[in-house]
This record gives structure tokens, sequence and C-alpha cells, in this order.
């Protein structure tokens, strides 16, 4: 309680430290993102470390019968680890994580960009 107590009541610099640094990881990903092909959002994420594409368009450009099958490929591919949308209820959506290093993002998106470019 007392550990409670003070994470609410002690120095918050560090909160706003990680803030900003998640915010500048979620606009540079999210902006390169939208330039895959087959990657289309809803709208910008306002809360968590999560980035929900619709993929399903990149999906059928690389030969892909469903998004989880395109999940799966980018990991045994491209060594890249998305999470399907399936499992939130969003079939065609995958689940990016902006929570590692800004310089790990971006390699993960280049990846993800020349994998899709590749095969459409």
């Amino acid at each position: 309680q007392y550990a409670a107590l003070e994470a609410l009541n002690g120095d918050q610099s560090s909160v706003s430290t990680m803030r900003e640094a998640y915010e500048e990881r979620l606009n540079k990903i999210y902006e390169e993102l939208k330039e895959i092909p087959g990657f289309v959002f809803d709208s910008k994420p306002q809360g968590a470390f999560y980035l929900f594409p619709n993929v399903a368009k990149a999906a059928e450009l690389v030969g892909c019968s469903n998004v989880s099958e395109f999940a799966e490929f980018l990991l045994e591919k491209a060594h890249v680890a998305v999470v399907p949308g399936v499992a939130f209820g969003m079939s065609d959506y995958i689940r990016i994580s902006y929570a590692a290093s800004l310089d790990n993002l971006e390699e993960a998106v280049k990846r993800i960009k020349m994998f899709v470019e590749e095969r459409k």
C-alpha cells in the first residue's frame, strides 16, 4: 500500500518522459505502417501502446488465405511477431505493440514493408 501511495503522490517526471517516448514511437511507426500496401487504420491509437491495422488487403496481396496466416508468415519469413486480431474479435486486423525501442520498431516496419512489397 505504501508503494502504491508513493507511485501516486511521488515524482511524476518519469511518467511524462515515458509518455513522450511512447508518443514519439507511435507517431513514427503509425506513419510508416500507413505506407505499406494493404495496411489500413480506422483511427490512430489514443491510449495503450498497440496499433491495430486492418491488413486483410495486405494478406490478400501476398497470397495468404487470411490474416492469421499473414501474421504467421510475418513471423516465419520477416521475423516480426504480431498478434492476429482474431484473438480480439477483429479477424481482419493484427495487433502491433510499440513498447519496444524505436530502433527495433523501425527495423520491424522495414521488414514488414519488404515482405509485403516483395510478394505483392
